[in-house]
């Protein structure tokens, strides 16, 4: 909701004489919070009613967190807009610990991420890593009441929800790389034949150097037939017109992992996709993502 009213009102800076309203909805992936995404239908759990909605004429587009849209769109649909990248580094939050690296042995840390999962099972298998869904509010209240030890969020969630002092310390890429998409917000459109032109409507709100960035991200990912049920990192930054990609895939129990960096022209953001992706492919990434299905852990079983 915080970012359909941030979209609103850059919408209503630009075009005043426009009357812009919210349709507020609630998604499968909001209601089924008792599993993990990667048993119950990953990333396109958050976008299936909202393009329903664009479908039916109810709405006219939808905004989204660009890590929860799915590779491959539906026919119809596109990605019209992605705005200025927040924070993406991934947030550790706790009451009692300031870091990963002071948790003791047996600490149990909550995170609905199965990337997240393995990077962490990799440089700390003394801790136990369990499932953690719902809403902020609700993440949060379940580490208060001493659930968790700690939880790792999304920082870009925290600071737009004007959280960030709960946020004890942030990962860096080199030891938590994000997610494709991660602290970018996207507008998706469906094809329509009324005359109006979205895409330039919304042309303003395009940030071009993130836009670049996760498409080389989201190129990696789909490679991999990237979703909520791999652990699969990707990451890209650009700098004067120059881009550095770096991307991961893992086990869940962090065991085996593939790492690849590819650097070139943020013009071309899709062609150093598929470069990482290729060099992923050299370190068996293929048989790493194989064994996912088998290792991942069941909903009810903590990850060692």
């Amino acid at each position: 909701m915080w970012q359909a009213e941030h979209v609103r009102a850059r919408l209503s800076a630009l075009y005043p004489q426009c009357s812009i309203e919210i349709l507020g909805m609630t998604t499968r992936g909001d209601q089924i919070l008792d599993r993990a995404l990667s048993k119950v239908g990953g990333k396109g759990l958050f976008v299936k009613e909202l393009e329903v909605a664009m479908a039916e004429g109810r709405a006219d587009l939808a905004v989204h967190s660009l890590k929860d849209v799915p590779m491959e769109l539906p026919e119809g649909f596109a990605l019209a807009a992605v705005l200025e990248r927040e924070d993406p580094r991934d947030a550790f939050v706790s009451n009692d610990y300031a870091s990963l690296d002071a948790l003791p042995h047996g600490a149990v840390v909550g995170t609905s991420s199965l990337r997240r999962q393995s990077l962490i099972a990799a440089r700390y298998p003394h801790l136990v890593i369990q499932p953690l869904r719902g809403n902020l509010d609700t993440r949060l209240g379940k580490l208060d009441r001493g659930d968790y030890a700690a939880i790792i969020l999304a920082a870009a969630g925290l600071k737009r929800l004007g959280l960030p002092q709960r946020i004890r310390a942030l990962l860096e890429p080199e030891t938590s790389l994000p997610a494709a998409g991660q602290g970018a917000m996207a507008i998706e459109i469906a094809e329509r034949n009324d005359g109006l032109d979205l895409h330039a409507l919304l042309a303003p709100l395009n940030h071009e150097a993130t836009a670049q960035a996760v498409s080389a991200e989201r190129k990696v990912s789909k490679v991999f037939g990237g979703s909520c049920q791999i652990p699969l990192a990707a990451f890209a930054t650009v700098d004067a017109g120059q881009m550095r990609l770096r991307a991961m895939v893992a086990t869940p129990d962090g065991s085996r992992m593939a790492s690849a960096e590819v650097s070139g022209p943020a013009a071309a953001p899709e062609q150093l996709g598929e470069q990482v992706a290729e060099l992923l492919r050299g370190q068996d990434a293929e048989a790493i993502l194989a064994v996912c299905a088998t290792a991942a852990p069941a909903d009810d079983q903590p990850a060692a």
